[in-house]
């Protein structure tokens, strides 16, 4: 395969999908594994993305989350390069945008894709060009879908940038909510025709019963399109990877719930997650899930904590909001009530600061002082310059490594040391993200929760996180395997699009 050592530009493949959520973050890190497996250098690409899921890479850039976890797919390090783009939402209008993996300021959604965004496309594409030169194959992954006709003027992460690099486009549907058909002709038939030329065709995902009842409507839509369908992936339980947003736990009601393992000791233990607004990095609590005999649920009212045996207030891009919603709802009272009892609460990145005597925020709500929960002796001011760190260090007798996000600066007077924070009795507070993914500390802060709980539970001696994570990978590198077309996507990415594909008639049939 060309690229990369070959001298020239790396071949690649655009994973687009008819609706956001409909699996072109899980089926482009699939594609990465597969062809990892096969010896081909590959990398990830997202020209932008909208997430408040994101990952500090070794020098000190910040991603999405799911690109990050593409590179592990990929089996790469994760560069600024694979995600130029990057916009944070701070409200349902406005969201800081990040550049080549730092903050360059917060813009409207009117003003962003009205002129900022044409700006970023040749810095966007330039970064394509570069990752091509270096690798043999780069997988883009699309964001929501290419046929957002009123954003096509200046699309830097569907259609314009497959027709910049002419990279052949495969189109995801996801059939489990209905209508795929008419999603994968209609996202075709919206496209002009220069775009179309690149739809190589289609990938159905999370398919369930048997396949060849599909088969009259994937021959129908290829009669329409003349364009094929590459393979259909069944649904897969319990892949739990990082996606964009949207919480990849199973709904009860209001309350999303992990599947649990059977315990190892006599007790399970139950972790109350608080879904604030504008939560960021929910990921953190993976690793608990992945613990045998943790349920982890994510909750919005006071009543869903009291059997919990550990409260985590998780990181957002809104500290202030989050406390109000805190006390609107009785949850802040409910924590304040369990810290004097001396019942375990953990704060994480706002999360901490939320737990924190004294919040001064000009920067990120411009709301001034604010008391927080006064649960932990610290003070926290809002910085222009946000903190990007991959930390390492030591806690409760672990090795512990995470990342740190946060324009909050906090000043820590008086707890027992922990990490970059601090703990009081049964209550813990730091900005570090991914710390519970290191298994030794983990297991420990564990142990430690399930005392102050009173329960008899033990944490298993032998969960590696970062097994799973790579056993889940290797699975979706399967589902491509074993459910897709390989030698034909195998000649898209070598070879590009193929010329005349025939246009999809103006009307339906």
């Amino acid at each position: 395969m060309r690229g990369g050592s070959g001298g020239g530009p790396g071949g690649g493949l655009m994973v687009a999908g008819t609706t956001s959520d409909a699996g072109k973050s899980v089926v482009t890190a699939g594609i990465c594994r597969w062809l990892v497996r096969k010896g081909i250098k590959v990398a990830p690409f997202k020209g932008q993305n909208m997430s408040l899921n994101s990952f500090v890479t070794r020098e000190g850039a910040e991603i999405g989350r799911a690109q990050a976890m593409q590179a592990q797919a990929a089996r790469v390090e994760p560069t600024a390069l694979m995600n130029p783009v990057l916009l944070k939402p701070g409200s349902d209008r406005s969201s800081q945008v990040v550049l080549m993996g730092k903050p360059v300021g917060e813009m409207s959604a009117r003003g962003y894709h009205g002129g900022r965004q044409r700006e970023l496309y040749e810095p966007v594409v330039a970064c394509l060009e570069e990752l091509r030169g270096t690798y043999d194959a780069v997988i883009c992954e699309g964001a929501g879908s290419p046929a957002e006709i009123n954003l096509r003027r200046t699309d830097i992460v569907n259609m314009g940038i497959a027709r910049a690099a002419r990279f052949p486009v495969v189109v995801v549907g996801d059939i489990d909510r209905g209508g795929v058909f008419a999603q994968f002709f209609g996202t075709t038939a919206l496209l002009a025709p220069e775009d179309q030329e690149l739809v190589a065709g289609y990938l159905v995902n999370k398919f369930r019963g048997d396949v060849t009842l599909l088969t009259p409507g994937l021959d129908m839509l290829k009669g329409l399109t003349g364009r094929p369908t590459f393979g259909v992936l069944p649904y897969a339980h319990g892949l739990g990877i990082d996606e964009e947003d949207g919480l990849r736990v199973s709904l009860r009601g209001a309350v999303r719930e992990s599947e649990v393992a059977p315990p190892v000791g006599e007790d399970v233990l139950r972790v109350a997650v608080c879904a604030v607004p504008l939560m960021s990095n929910f990921t953190d609590v993976d690793a608990l899930a992945a613990e045998p005999g943790v349920v982890v649920r994510f909750v919005d009212r006071a009543e869903e904590l009291v059997d919990a045996d550990l409260v985590v207030v998780p990181g957002t891009r809104g500290t202030v909001k989050a406390l109000a919603w805190l006390r609107e709802r009785g949850l802040a009272d409910a924590i304040g009530r369990r810290a004097a009892e001396g019942r375990p609460v953990l704060g994480i990145c706002g999360g901490f600061q939320a737990l924190a005597e004294r919040i001064v925020d000009d920067v990120e709500s411009r709301a001034g002082e604010v008391a927080g929960l006064g649960l932990l002796p610290v003070d926290v001011r809002f910085a222009p310059e946000k903190t990007l760190a991959r930390p390492v260090g030591e806690a409760l007798g672990e090795w512990v490594e995470g990342y740190e996000i946060h324009h909050g600066v906090a000043d820590v007077r008086g707890g027992e040391p922990f990490l970059d924070g601090c703990r009081v009795g049964a209550v813990w507070g730091t900005h570090w993200h991914g710390s519970l993914e290191s298994d030794g500390f983990r297991r420990a802060f564990l142990r430690e929760v399930a005392a102050a709980a009173g329960r008899r539970f033990v944490p298993a001696p032998d969960t590696s996180f970062g097994a799973l994570r790579e056993e889940q990978l290797d699975r979706l590198g399967d589902l491509i395997e074993e459910h897709a077309d390989t030698d034909a996507l195998l000649r898209l990415i070598e070879q590009g699009p193929r010329a005349g594909l025939p246009f999809v008639p103006p009307g339906a049939p």
